[in-house]
């Protein structure tokens, strides 16, 4: 019975002892850490397209049928533009037909060749004969070869008569109408390439050397960041702003198209070491002081706080680089800072779920 009493007793004593501790402020602490520097810079920039090409006709003639109207989505190939082509039409037929008789011709000459050849053999025709037979192949051979260049410079010519799409796109202007007549170059249409987009940003002329591939581009959908490839520096300096154009590759998770304004954040390394703390650690006042609350460790699983004052570097990532004040493998308070006073104790906290 004794020891049951002395039991209870031992229980009752340590009760104080965990209520007082339940009741202390909870926080959460992280280690102050040595990594790479980073430097941020936002950048502004322009969603372009990798290609837009304003559609012409390479012949002149009377609009005939126009296909597309804009918006429409177009695959490579597709016919856009019609131009009459009747004329061209007949054209072609008097050309195969020509071609066709030169090739009629050739076959007999050289029927006549073989023939004058296999009696030349007995003797009972002159040489002459057999050449002049020969050279009758020869410019029957000439005149096919021309008629042919000339069927097939009126197939392409009449081929001419259609504009077709050089590659998937979005028709973003229609121009021209039916009945119109155009001649080369007119613009017909303007087709956008809406698949294969790029960022265009000009970036600060101080980070064009820095840039590597450990540099990252961040481009902001919504609340979140998703990370682009960065496809080309021009080497070539804006002298009146003093940047160069960087041009990225649009994250297949990114819903953007042409002439959208986009933002992003350009990450490159320092080269340097530093002692970095999360955001969250750092108190900043209306005078400008900013410090962080130090951890150290009490009696029974508790901490003391102190606070102390920091010069912060840069910040990257969600955290900040402290030039002054903090020592590697300290703790600081990164949840729960917002009401401690110098010198209480403090409990660990459970991280919140999310």
């Amino acid at each position: 019975m004794k020891s049951l009493q002395g039991v209870v007793l031992f229980v009752c004593s340590l009760f104080p002892v965990l209520t007082a501790a339940q009741d202390l402020p909870g926080v959460q602490l992280e280690t102050v850490s040595s990594e790479d520097i980073v430097q941020e810079v936002t950048l502004n920039g322009t969603v372009n397209a990798l290609r837009v090409s304003g559609m012409s006709a390479a012949v002149a003639g009377l609009l005939d049928e126009v296909r597309v109207e804009t918006g429409d989505r177009v695959a490579r190939g597709d016919v856009l533009v019609e131009l009459d082509d009747e004329l061209v039409t007949w054209e072609l037929a008097a050309a195969r037909a020509e071609a066709e008789e030169a090739r009629s011709r050739l076959e007999e000459a050289r029927r006549r060749l073989r023939e004058a050849r296999s009696v030349g053999a007995g003797r009972n025709i002159a040489a002459t004969e057999v050449s002049a037979r020969e050279s009758e192949v020869a410019a029957s051979e000439a005149t096919l070869a021309r008629l042919e260049a000339a069927r097939r410079q009126v197939e392409v010519r009449a081929g001419r008569h259609r504009v077709t799409a050089p590659f998937d796109g979005v028709v973003s202007q229609r121009s021209r109408d039916l009945g119109e007549w155009v001649t080369p170059g007119d613009q017909l249409l303007t087709l956008v390439d809406t698949d294969n987009l790029r960022l265009d940003f000009q970036v600060p002329q101080s980070f064009y050397k820095r840039i590597d591939d450990n540099s990252r581009l961040l481009v902001q959908d919504d609340q979140a960041l998703s990370s682009a490839t960065i496809d080309v520096l021009v080497p070539v300096n804006d002298p009146q702003s003093r940047t160069f154009l960087l041009r990225a590759i649009k994250p297949e998770s990114v819903k953007l198209l042409p002439g959208m304004s986009v933002q992003a954040v350009l990450r490159v390394t320092t080269g340097e070491r530093g002692l970095t703390v999360s955001r969250d650690a750092i108190n900043r006042y209306p005078e400008g002081r900013t410090t962080v609350w130090i951890a150290e460790p009490g009696d029974e699983d508790t901490w003391t706080v102190s606070e102390k004052r920091v010069r912060l570097g840069t910040g990257f990532e969600g955290r900040v680089e402290v030039t002054s004040g903090l020592e590697a493998d300290q703790n600081v308070v990164v949840r729960g800072n917002e009401s401690l006073s110098e010198g209480i104790s403090v409990r660990i906290a459970e991280r919140e779920s999310r």
